[in-house]
């Protein structure tokens, strides 16, 4: 790096030169060769100081170098990836009452040209009704709605979810609860199926990040994700159905106040509350909160 405050020699600097010229003469180069050197070396001593004037007068170093030997502007376009953290890097909380999306292998909103990223945000009720199922102390009357623009039929959605908490291993098991659908009037929940970002806005509302790929339950809304309910996960991808009652039931199980909990054991069923989209953890396949002989299927809380 050159210092501009060095443009010109000092006394001191000069006679020093003078000095160490004659005593180069007198070391073995003969008197008359110190003193032809003086003026070449005054002529080289010019010269830099005429070159560091220059250089001081266009901006002291070349434009395309630094001290640290970096640029301060921004790379060009390379093909190499910026080492800034994008949106997707940040880690994100994984609350109680969604499916955490954090082992689904690919964010992508839109997987296959029949499952829209995105849509309306409007809502079709499915008509009619059924009657009561469960014997509980309580029957909770709900709705079943599909995003409109799906090709999925309401009335379809909603036949499948009468059999699914109608189903006796489902939570009517549990001998408080009742279920019957209506499409008018009040109701004590809803059970939405939307696509990935009307997922997302809805859940969203309520702090849950489920990334265009999990269905969550929130205040009076049971959200279904249209890529689960068309693609189930992994384990399940044989029996999709199968997977659409774990939905239900999770989620159902999630407004009636039932929180997480994991595997109890190698080779047990998997509890309807386990998070069975992260890995069955050595349980077997379920999709139910009760058993066969209306035991419920569970295991330890997750904290």
């Amino acid at each position: 790096m050159i210092n501009r405050r060095a443009t010109k020699p000092s006394p001191t600097a000069r006679s020093g030169r003078r000095r160490r010229g004659s005593a180069g003469a007198n070391g073995g180069n003969g008197g008359n060769g110190g003193r032809g050197k003086g003026p070449l070396l005054w002529g080289l001593a010019a010269l830099a100081v005429l070159s560091a004037a220059a250089l001081a007068v266009n901006g002291g170093t070349p434009a395309a170098s630094s001290s640290s030997g970096t640029s301060d502007r921004e790379p060009e376009a390379t093909g190499e990836k910026s080492n800034r953290p994008s949106p997707e890097s940040k880690p994100s909380a994984t609350p109680g009452n969604e499916e955490s999306p954090d082992s689904v292998s690919s964010p992508s909103l839109s997987p296959s040209p029949s499952i829209p990223a995105s849509g309306p945000g409007t809502f079709t009720t499915a008509g009619g009704g059924s009657g009561t199922v469960g014997k509980g102390a309580r029957t909770l009357r709900y709705k079943v709605v599909v995003e409109k623009g799906l090709a999925q039929s309401a009335t379809d959605v909603a036949g499948q979810v009468e059999e699914i908490l109608a189903d006796r291993r489902g939570w009517t098991a549990d001998g408080r609860s009742g279920f019957k659908r209506v499409s008018t009037g009040t109701a004590d929940f809803v059970v939405r199926l939307a696509t990935p970002g009307t997922v997302d806005e809805i859940c969203g509302r309520y702090g849950l990040r489920t990334r265009g790929e999990v269905n969550c339950s929130v205040g009076k809304d049971v959200v279904v994700n249209l890529k689960r309910w068309l693609l189930a996960t992994p384990v399940y991808a044989d029996d999709v159905d199968a997977y659409r009652a774990l939905i239900i039931n999770h989620e159902v199980g999630h407004f009636l106040g039932h929180g997480h909990v994991t595997c109890p054991g190698a080779g047990k069923p998997a509890p309807a509350m386990m998070q069975q989209i992260k890995g069955m953890r050595g349980c077997t396949p379920n999709v139910w909160p009760y058993d066969a002989k209306g035991r419920l299927v569970t295991g330890p809380a997750v904290p």
